[in-house]
């Protein structure tokens, strides 16, 4: 029996077992908190993307997805459904592959399911901004292509979260693939599989012909957790199996890839991915480890700082109030002492947008928290909102959308949230950012580590 005949037929069971002011420039005046009174559309189904193509055989890559290595590395990821050589093989035009890389095989079991053949292999070293042509297993049936980020700056983000896979989530992939990007950034919740595993195959469906183009670099949310009492207590088993991120790469390595860091543009832009379902309280290995990434960042040669989480540490939505706060709580002076520039977070179904905040209250020298957590999932919009809107939130919309973030120079980034409006991206909310280490009242402040 095939992977996905088991997957099929195991589906039933599994679901029983179940710049300016405080450095940020608004569009709309700085004192005005707004709460936007858009109407959004209502729900769509999920999706169904269970089956291969119709050309398809055992060995056909598929689920194809890249992340970076360093700065001159890739990390090619693929399933097939039988057993396949773990190689890539690569050029700069299409159909010649005179480079090649040898990786590693795994699969996983959980309860009745069993994976397809999970590969991946490091390529490199490649070329910034340079696009590349590949094929996974010496399959002749299918040829990716991908383009290396650029070395310096301008270098543009692509920001969203809780993904899933219905109607909403292939809009929000459809505007995100209609403007260039060279990195996309995903603050966890990914599949929505919930326990159902042949979903983690659909969602990698879903997000190849993207997630094959450009880097996807994500961390964990709660969804990926999936621990069932006595049957499956190891937590992330899927997750860590199929999203392999660089953990241990770069200077300071984590040794867990539910938290790690990576830079781009020749290290003018840090980027931090934290595990808001791992350990964080002081004297953990995350919290020790962040202490340590923290500390190597040399702001002279780095203009920006930004961090991932899932659950956020600002919220003015009731949905998930109050969940992120024993990891602000444990890690909020950290990041404010490093002079963090903008904290990205999920979990909350609905987009808002904060201040500089620390402490609870608006600072100058905080980063900007944005809540980004509306990519499309099957649960559906947080649309109930604490009132008054305090005053730290400045904008707030329960719509599906996603976000886009611009490192223009070594002090300036434009970051836009463009709402599902309809099936037509349109630009709801935007905020210049300036860098913190461009700041003489903040970059002569920082505290030591």
């Amino acid at each position: 029996m095939s992977t996905m005949a088991m997957a099929r037929g195991s589906m039933a069971l599994q679901a029983l077992l179940l710049l300016l002011a405080a450095s940020v420039v608004f569009m709309a005046p700085a004192s005005l908190a707004v709460t936007s009174p858009y109407v959004r559309p209502p729900p769509r189904a999920t999706l169904s993307l269970l089956r291969h193509d119709d050309d398809a055989d055992g060995q056909t890559p598929q689920q194809v997805h890249i992340s970076m290595v360093g700065p001159d590395k890739m990390r090619v990821s693929w399933i097939t459904d039988d057993d396949a050589p773990a190689t890539v093989e690569y050029g700069t035009k299409p159909g010649q592959y005179p480079f090649s890389a040898k990786g590693s095989t795994t699969t996983y079991k959980y309860v009745f399911y069993r994976s397809g053949k999970i590969h991946d292999a490091v390529i490199g070293p490649l070329q910034p901004s340079t696009t590349y042509y590949y094929r996974c297993s010496s399959s002749s049936s299918r040829e990716f292509s991908f383009r290396t980020p650029p070395a310096t700056l301008p270098f543009k983000f692509v920001i969203v979260g809780d993904f899933g896979q219905t109607g909403w989530t292939k809009t929000t992939l459809q505007h995100i693939a209609a403007d260039d990007y060279d990195v996309l950034l995903l603050p966890g919740d990914l599949s929505y599989a919930d326990f159902i595993q042949s979903r983690w195959d659909s969602y990698g469906r879903l997000v190849e012909p993207l997630a094959s183009a450009r880097p996807w670099m994500v961390t964990q949310g709660n969804h990926e957790i999936e621990k069932l009492p006595v049957l499956e207590t190891k937590p992330f088993k899927a997750y860590n199996a199929r999203w392999r991120m660089p953990y241990d790469a770069g200077a300071t390595p984590s040794g867990d890839n539910l938290y790690y860091s990576f830079d781009v543009a020749g290290g003018a832009v840090h980027v931090i991915m934290l595990g808001s379902y791992t350990d964080y309280d002081a004297g953990s290995a995350q919290h020790r480890w962040l202490r340590r990434d923290l500390a190597a960042v040399d702001r002279r040669r780095t203009a920006f700082v930004v961090a991932l989480v899932h659950a956020p540490w600002y919220n003015s939505n009731k949905a998930h109030k109050g969940e992120g706060d024993a990891m602000r709580d444990a890690m909020e002076e950290l990041l404010y002492g490093a002079r963090v520039d903008a904290v990205f977070a999920g979990h909350v179904h609905a987009y808002e947008r904060f201040a500089r905040v620390y402490g609870g209250r608006e600072d100058p020298c905080g980063p900007v928290h944005v809540t980004i957590g509306d990519g499309g999932n099957r649960e559906g919009l947080a649309d109930k909102y604490v009132e008054p809107q305090p005053a730290i939130s400045k904008f707030r919309e329960a719509s599906f959308g996603h976000g886009r973030l611009e490192v223009v120079n070594a002090t300036h980034a434009l970051w836009t949230w463009h709402r599902n409006d309809d099936d037509e991206p349109v630009a709801a909310d935007q905020v210049w950012i300036t860098s913190l280490a461009a700041n003489p009242a903040c970059s002569g402040r920082r505290k030591n580590m």
